[in-house]
């Protein structure tokens, strides 16, 4: 195998570990949205989850799509403001605390 070769499918794994892990972000920020709903809380302005889901989908980035980085970015992004909608609501005495099974 040449350099080349070696170089095309270092890239290919490394754009394939960095989609799986953009997929495994996006299943786990839906999870997290419909485990919310579910319970009656808080989920955060909801352009943010929607918004975060086209970012992931279109293929209009800041980077081209092999480059997975933005979309894992903005995908974290809202996860943070999503858990941040729920700790406001704790704190607020308006939600009850989730067991560790139940909020992941």
């Amino acid at each position: 195998m040449d350099s080349t070769t070696a170089l095309i499918v270092g890239a290919a794994a490394v754009a394939a570990a960095a989609l799986a892990g953009a997929v495994a972000l996006l299943v786990r920020l839906v999870r997290t949205r419909r485990g919310l709903r579910r319970a009656g809380l808080p989920t955060g302005p909801r352009w943010v989850f929607w918004g975060a889901v086209l970012y992931f989908v279109l293929p209009t980035d800041l980077l081209p799509d092999p480059v997975y980085l933005d979309d894992v970015g903005v995908l974290l992004l809202a996860l943070r403001t999503l858990h941040r909608a729920l700790g406001a609501a704790r704190r607020d005495g308006d939600a009850p605390v989730l067991p560790p099974s139940a909020s992941s």
